[in-house]
């Protein structure tokens, strides 16, 4: 008898490493892989990379107890930096992800051909279900329009049930990207379904509500953390026990860049799911989540922000507004450019 979604984490694979990172024949291939990794989705890709005649080689480390930086001293910093120094591409599969670590930093600027793809935490039923059964096309037609009816806007409002009651400008000199979901060109790529730009950080003000999850340190959440926000930095935090972890880890960090916000972001993914992994949660439809902590290049060009961490929350069902037209209204698609291909992707 097949294992759980056998025939279709293979198919799945496939899309991933021919489709997506469209892998050459002789592509040196690095997977990593933590001690929290589902071993099937390592395996099937490898697998999948050597069938088409790349080389794969399959790193597996003991998990780090953080993230980014945070888990330097924990992990074999000098062999991955060789290691993605010369490589052609490189997926991670690891849960506590390598993105913003110093191998990670160092592959970026030294190697210009890697072709990076961070599926952190990725398990069999999230390959099958947000890899293997998406229309590319059609999702990244949706989105580009979401980029272009945002880079219009000078001002932005978003609120949810939970209590987010947040504004901020755009800068029309920053970019704002989508993951498109390909990984065939160099730098650093996401799985399809966000969207994400930097706002002008003083403009940042009002009440942000996590009611998803927050990921590092907790996951899912039984009860909302409250981060009231002036100037895009975090002034204070309240709620239950979680929001007590979460200012702790903050301040056990030492790094008064921590409290400063990174990043907003649209989940515009059909299939995801609230799961507590924070690769998912983040592209849960009609969701808005904020990143906290170190700001990649990309994001804030040229050099992004440095800080020890870097963490991101889900503000779960948002209303937003561009400027006067209301955009998403309790994370239901209502603007008249992007009713129908909403209704096109299953999200009417």
């Amino acid at each position: 008898m097949p294992y759980y979604y056998e025939y279709e984490l293979i198919q799945s694979a496939f899309i991933l490493v021919k489709d997506l990172f469209k892998l050459k024949k002789g592509e040196e291939f690095v997977i990593t892989a933590d001690t929290e990794s589902d071993s099937k989705v390592v395996d099937s890709v490898a697998s999948a990379a050597f069938l088409i005649g790349a080389k794969p080689i399959v790193i597996w480390i003991p998990s780090p107890l953080g993230v980014g930086k945070e888990a330097d001293l924990m992990i074999p910093l000098k062999t991955l930096t060789s290691l993605f120094k010369e490589a052609d591409a490189w997926v991670e599969f690891n849960n506590k992800w390598l993105l913003y670590s110093t191998p990670w930093e160092i592959a970026l600027k030294e190697n210009r051909k890697l072709r990076h793809m961070c599926l952190v935490g990725m398990n069999t039923d999230m390959m099958v279900r947000c890899i293997g059964r998406v229309n590319y096309e059609l999702l990244n037609k949706f989105q580009a329009k979401v980029v272009e009816l945002t880079k219009k806007a000078e001002n932005m409002h978003v609120t949810t049930p939970a209590g987010t009651d947040i504004f901020f400008k755009n800068d029309p000199n920053l970019p704002i990207t989508y993951e498109s979901g390909y990984a065939d060109t160099p730098g650093s790529h996401f799985m399809i379904g966000q969207i994400g730009w930097a706002p002008i950080y003083e403009s940042i003000e009002g009440l942000i509500v996590f009611d998803g999850s927050l990921s590092p340190p907790i996951g899912l959440l039984r009860n909302p953390i409250k981060l009231y926000v002036k100037k895009g930095k975090i002034e204070r935090i309240e709620g239950g026990m979680e929001a007590t972890i979460f200012e702790s880890w903050l301040r056990s960090l030492n790094d008064e860049n921590m409290f400063l916000l990174a990043h907003v972001c649209y989940g515009f993914h059909p299939n995801a799911i609230l799961s507590g992994n924070i690769l998912e949660d983040e592209r849960v439809w009609g969701c808005i989540e904020w990143g906290i902590g170190s700001v990649d290049p990309g994001t804030l060009p040229p050099n992004g922000r440095q800080a020890k961490s870097h963490c991101d929350g889900i503000c779960l069902n948002a209303s937003v507004w561009l400027d006067d037209i209301q955009l998403l209204d309790k994370g239901k698609v209502i603007h008249p450019e992007l009713i129908e291909l909403a209704k096109m992707l299953g999200k009417a």
